[in-house]
């Protein structure tokens, strides 16, 4: 069983598209402790905003459970971010599973804030991106970044080199939209379904 997490935070139902398209058949969006530790994998999807979607997890105790988990998790977009240690968004502290920290992109000459559209990959690691070609692009939607950090799985560059993926154990974050990536993203799903 494949367990999405549900919380207030949007754009849960082109995940769980995409998780379909990529082959997953058993899947459920719950916020209960134990349908979270027992499945296969987890993913914590999200679009919004730091403080709002970390005050939703701790409304059911989700913000301490998740950091806990033994089976793989997957954080995509906001849930990368809320997986760090803390976020310059609604000042923050984060789960604390990645030693990174989230700050806001400067705006800048030809950097717009929020970072929206495609951009491509560089210093890809782990399994999240076997079989991906270094300068694979994808799609972000996004004002706030990872800072680079020793568990750093992929860069990208928006004014500056930032976490575009991390891992740490059996914990994987993606600031990218898989759902949203195309074929490249469909084989981040798979790569992730088949950890």
């Amino acid at each position: 069983m494949i367990a999405v997490v549900k919380y207030d935070a949007g754009n849960v139902r082109s995940v769980l598209n995409a998780l379909d398209r990529a082959g997953a058949r058993d899947v459920v969006l719950t916020s209960d402790p134990e349908l979270l530790r027992s499945a296969s994998k987890v993913i914590l999807p999200g679009v919004g905003e730091a403080s709002t979607a970390l005050e939703s997890l701790r409304k059911e105790g989700l913000d301490t459970l998740i950091p806990t988990l033994t089976n793989p998790v997957l954080g995509i977009c906001i849930g990368l971010q809320l997986l760090c240690q803390a976020s310059e968004e609604g000042n923050v502290r984060g789960m604390g599973v990645f030693p990174a920290h989230v700050r806001r992109f400067v705006p800048g000459e030809g950097i717009k804030v929020p970072h929206m559209g495609w951009n491509s990959l560089s210093q890809l690691e782990g399994p999240l991106f076997k079989g991906i070609d270094e300068g694979t692009y994808f799609y972000f939607v996004h004002s706030y970044r990872a800072d680079i950090c020793e568990d750093t799985a992929a860069v990208c560059d928006h004014g500056g080199n930032f976490s575009a993926a991390i891992c740490r154990g059996n914990f994987y974050g993606v600031q990218f939209h898989p759902e949203k990536s195309g074929a490249a993203g469909e084989k981040v799903l798979k790569n992730f379904l088949a950890i």
